[in-house]
C-alpha cells in the first residue's frame, strides 16, 4: 500500500513511519492544525498587552494616578480582561494587567497603580 503525505497527498518514500513528504508539508499541516486554538489565545494576549500599554502610558512615572473610566474606554481599554486580581482586607479589588493595576473608585473613576514587587 502506498503511503501518502498527510498534507499534499503526494506519495512518500523513505522511512515507514514518515507522515509527510517534506518539512514544508509538515510545517504547513501543523500550522493549519494549531491555527484555530492559537488564534483565541493570540487574541486574548493582544487585548491584555493593549490594556497593559494603556495603563502604562496613562500613569506615566506617577505611582498612583486617578483618571476617568471613560478616558480609558475611549482609548480602547477592555475592562473584561485582566491577568490577576487582589482583594484587600477592606474588600477593595485591584485588577491587574501584568504589573499595572487599577482600582475602581465609584462609578466613573479608576486609580492606576504599578506593582513594584511583580517578580515576587
Amino acid at each position: 500500500m502506498e503511503r501518502l503525505c498527510l498534507y499534499c497527498q503526494e506519495p512518500i518514500s523513505g522511512r515507514i513511519d514518515k507522515k509527510f513528504c517534506s518539512d514544508q508539508c509538515r510545517n504547513a499541516y501543523n500550522n493549519e492544525k494549531n491555527a484555530t486554538a492559537e488564534n483565541h489565545v493570540r487574541r486574548i494576549n493582544g487585548i491584555l498587552r493593549k490594556n497593559r500599554k494603556l495603563l502604562e502610558d496613562t500613569s506615566g512615572k506617577i505611582n498612583k494616578k486617578v483618571i476617568s473610566i471613560g478616558s480609558l474606554t475611549n482609548a480602547g481599554f477592555n475592562f473584561n480582561y485582566y491577568t490577576s486580581s487582589y482583594t484587600t482586607k477592606k474588600g477593595h479589588i485591584y485588577y491587574f494587567c501584568y504589573e499595572y493595576g487599577y482600582l475602581k473608585l465609584g462609578e466613573n473613576k479608576v486609580m492606576i497603580i504599578k506593582r513594584d514587587n511583580f517578580d515576587n
